[in-house]
Protein backbone atom coordinates (compact mmCIF):
# COMPACT_ATOMS: atom_id res chain seq x y z
CA UNK A 1 0.00 0.00 0.00
CA UNK A 2 1.44 3.33 -0.80
CA UNK A 3 0.12 6.42 1.33
CA UNK A 4 -2.40 9.14 -0.52
CA UNK A 5 -0.29 11.78 0.37
CA UNK A 6 1.26 13.05 3.50
CA UNK A 7 -0.43 13.52 7.21
CA UNK A 8 -2.58 16.03 7.11
CA UNK A 9 -1.15 17.33 10.03
CA UNK A 10 2.35 17.45 9.27
CA UNK A 11 0.54 19.15 5.80
CA UNK A 12 -0.74 21.78 8.12
CA UNK A 13 1.67 22.99 10.87
CA UNK A 14 -1.33 24.80 12.31
CA UNK A 15 -3.16 21.20 12.53
CA UNK A 16 -0.26 19.46 14.42
CA UNK A 17 0.49 22.77 16.79
CA UNK A 18 -3.53 22.45 17.67
CA UNK A 19 -3.03 18.61 17.88
CA UNK A 20 -0.15 18.58 19.62
CA UNK A 21 -1.18 21.00 22.17
CA UNK A 22 -4.12 18.50 23.06
CA UNK A 23 -2.34 15.65 23.37
CA UNK A 24 -0.50 17.12 26.02
CA UNK A 25 -3.73 18.56 28.20
CA UNK A 26 -4.26 14.40 29.57
CA UNK A 27 -0.91 13.92 30.50
CA UNK A 28 -1.09 17.29 32.47
CA UNK A 29 -3.90 16.68 34.62
CA UNK A 30 -1.77 13.12 36.58
CA UNK A 31 -3.41 10.63 34.20
CA UNK A 32 -0.70 7.81 33.73
CA UNK A 33 1.27 7.78 30.14
CA UNK A 34 1.37 4.25 30.63
CA UNK A 35 -2.78 4.24 31.26
CA UNK A 36 -3.14 6.71 27.80
CA UNK A 37 -0.99 4.70 25.83
CA UNK A 38 -3.38 1.53 26.51
CA UNK A 39 -6.08 4.17 25.78
CA UNK A 40 -4.57 4.99 22.52
CA UNK A 41 -3.56 1.41 21.65
CA UNK A 42 -7.07 0.01 22.21
CA UNK A 43 -9.01 2.93 20.04
CA UNK A 44 -6.37 2.52 17.30
CA UNK A 45 -7.03 -1.40 17.15
CA UNK A 46 -11.08 -0.73 16.94
CA UNK A 47 -10.34 1.57 14.55
CA UNK A 48 -7.41 -0.57 12.51
CA UNK A 49 -4.95 2.50 12.47
CA UNK A 50 -1.99 0.21 11.77
CA UNK A 51 0.86 3.34 12.45
CA UNK A 52 -1.13 3.63 16.25
CA UNK A 53 -1.21 -0.34 16.60
CA UNK A 54 2.83 -0.32 15.54
CA UNK A 55 3.76 2.94 17.17
CA UNK A 56 1.56 3.48 20.57
CA UNK A 57 3.25 0.21 22.10
CA UNK A 58 6.57 1.25 21.30
CA UNK A 59 6.45 4.45 23.56
CA UNK A 60 4.24 2.32 26.34
CA UNK A 61 7.37 -0.37 26.30
CA UNK A 62 9.70 3.14 26.86
CA UNK A 63 7.52 3.51 29.62
CA UNK A 64 7.58 0.68 31.29
CA UNK A 65 4.51 -0.99 30.17
CA UNK A 66 5.08 -5.50 29.58
CA UNK A 67 4.76 -7.16 26.71
CA UNK A 68 1.99 -9.09 28.52
CA UNK A 69 -0.04 -6.73 29.37
CA UNK A 70 0.32 -4.76 25.51
CA UNK A 71 -0.62 -8.26 23.92
CA UNK A 72 -3.57 -8.66 25.77
CA UNK A 73 -5.04 -4.50 25.61
CA UNK A 74 -7.84 -6.29 22.92
CA UNK A 75 -8.80 -8.91 25.28
CA UNK A 76 -8.94 -6.95 28.72
CA UNK A 77 -12.44 -8.12 29.62
CA UNK A 78 -10.46 -11.18 29.37
CA UNK A 79 -7.24 -11.53 31.51
CA UNK A 80 -5.85 -10.79 34.73
CA UNK A 81 -3.39 -8.25 34.12
CA UNK A 82 -5.31 -4.66 34.54
CA UNK A 83 -6.93 -2.87 37.54
CA UNK A 84 -10.12 -1.79 37.71
CA UNK A 85 -9.64 1.69 36.91
CA UNK A 86 -7.61 0.80 33.81
CA UNK A 87 -10.97 -1.64 32.62
CA UNK A 88 -13.09 1.70 33.33
CA UNK A 89 -10.82 3.68 30.87
CA UNK A 90 -10.55 0.60 28.21
CA UNK A 91 -14.12 0.28 28.68
CA UNK A 92 -15.29 3.90 28.16
CA UNK A 93 -12.20 3.84 25.34
CA UNK A 94 -14.18 1.42 23.63
CA UNK A 95 -17.79 2.76 23.56
CA UNK A 96 -16.68 6.57 22.54
CA UNK A 97 -14.66 5.39 19.66
CA UNK A 98 -17.71 3.04 18.94
CA UNK A 99 -20.27 5.98 19.02
CA UNK A 100 -22.51 4.60 16.06
CA UNK A 101 -22.55 0.91 16.98
CA UNK A 102 -25.15 1.54 19.27
CA UNK A 103 -28.32 3.46 19.95
CA UNK A 104 -26.64 4.70 23.34
CA UNK A 105 -23.29 4.92 22.55
CA UNK A 106 -22.08 5.35 26.04
CA UNK A 107 -24.01 3.97 28.33
CA UNK A 108 -24.50 4.83 32.10
CA UNK A 109 -23.06 1.76 33.47
CA UNK A 110 -20.33 2.58 31.50
CA UNK A 111 -19.86 6.07 32.49
CA UNK A 112 -20.82 5.83 35.92
CA UNK A 113 -17.74 3.03 36.53
CA UNK A 114 -15.21 5.52 34.97
CA UNK A 115 -16.73 8.08 37.50
CA UNK A 116 -15.74 5.50 40.39
CA UNK A 117 -12.19 5.61 39.16
CA UNK A 118 -11.77 9.35 37.99
CA UNK A 119 -12.81 12.90 39.63
CA UNK A 120 -14.13 15.30 36.93
CA UNK A 121 -10.80 16.68 35.80
CA UNK A 122 -9.18 12.99 35.04
CA UNK A 123 -12.54 11.51 33.25
CA UNK A 124 -12.45 15.04 31.26
CA UNK A 125 -8.42 14.27 30.01
CA UNK A 126 -9.53 11.22 29.41
CA UNK A 127 -12.35 12.04 27.05
CA UNK A 128 -10.08 14.10 25.79
CA UNK A 129 -7.35 11.68 25.31
CA UNK A 130 -9.95 9.40 23.62
CA UNK A 131 -10.77 11.99 21.24
CA UNK A 132 -7.38 12.81 20.65
CA UNK A 133 -6.49 9.51 19.25
CA UNK A 134 -9.64 8.83 17.32
CA UNK A 135 -8.36 12.09 15.39
CA UNK A 136 -5.24 10.72 14.68
CA UNK A 137 -6.88 7.45 14.04
CA UNK A 138 -8.70 9.10 10.97
CA UNK A 139 -6.04 10.97 9.86
CA UNK A 140 -3.63 8.25 9.73
CA UNK A 141 -6.30 5.89 7.90
CA UNK A 142 -8.19 8.60 5.16
CA UNK A 143 -4.29 9.19 3.99
CA UNK A 144 -3.38 5.73 4.17
CA UNK A 145 -0.17 6.29 6.64
CA UNK A 146 2.39 3.42 6.34
CA UNK A 147 2.97 1.48 9.71
CA UNK A 148 6.76 1.62 10.49
CA UNK A 149 7.47 5.64 8.83
CA UNK A 150 6.79 6.21 12.68
CA UNK A 151 9.11 5.41 14.97
CA UNK A 152 8.43 7.27 18.15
Amino acid sequence: MQERMGNPALVLPAAMQALAALAKVPAETGLSPKLLELVNLRASQINGCSVCIDGHPRIAKKLGETDERLFAVSAWRDTPYFSDAERAALALTEAVTRVSDRADPVPDDIWDEATRHYDGRSLAALVIAIANINVWNRLNIATRQIAGAWKP
